[in-house]
């Protein structure tokens, strides 16, 4: 487990989702041709819709996204897929540029506070690494801090049933529960937490 982080210091967590943005762009820059096109875990989105969703605060203004929202019938799921959609054929220079900016590091999701901003990064950069296969952009600090918000929610953010398990990082000290052991990279166990299946079709039951 990690260490606590105090709500009035949220220094740690802004500073772990700066990192992770960064070191995702820094892997597109420097990856092959291929990398945008490649499928990621959230299913039927290639990494470039990856990109092209977790870079929507630094693009949107408040009133844009406000009339996207009135477009898609309040509804952020299909407001996320048309956006992602639509906003994937960017050039990606835009795309990275985006991964850098400073409205994005500095972006909170409404309600959510530091740690929701943390697990959005995180959470949305795995997606893109654990399927290509490259170890995780985010600071091991933060991979664990997100490993911990969903373990103690029971599982409860993303439906998924925790009963009778024991998670078990394969690359950290990190534990949590009792029952059969699933054993993976944090960056994997974290994916499976999320409700991802990974690439070689492990996925965590949902309740």
């Amino acid at each position: 487990m990690t260490e606590d982080v105090h709500d009035g210091d949220t220094a740690p967590l802004r500073s772990w989702v700066g990192w992770t943005y960064d070191g995702l762009a820094d892997l597109l820059v420097t990856g092959s041709a291929g990398t945008w096109d490649a499928p990621s875990l959230c299913v039927g989105w290639q990494v470039q819709h990856v990109v092209a969703h977790v870079t929507m605060p630094a693009r949107l203004s408040a009133e844009q996204f406000g009339a996207e929202l009135v477009a898609a019938g309040g509804d952020f799921t299909r407001l996320s897929d048309t956006v992602a959609t639509r906003d994937a054929s960017l050039p990606g220079a835009e795309l990275v540029a985006a991964l850098r900016s400073p409205v994005l590091h500095g972006w909170r999701p409404p309600g959510g506070g530091a740690a929701g901003a943390l697990s959005h990064a995180v959470i949305h950069s795995l997606d893109v690494t654990v399927a290509l296969g490259r170890p995780p952009v985010a600071p091991a600090e933060g991979v664990v801090a997100v490993l911990d918000q969903l373990t103690a929610a029971d599982g409860a953010y993303f439906g998924i049933d925790l009963t009778g398990v024991r998670l078990a990082a394969a690359d950290t000290a990190w534990r949590w529960g009792d029952g059969e052991v699933v054993r993976a990279g944090s960056g994997p166990l974290l994916a499976l937490l999320s409700g991802r299946t990974l690439p070689d079709g492990r996925a965590l039951s949902r309740r």
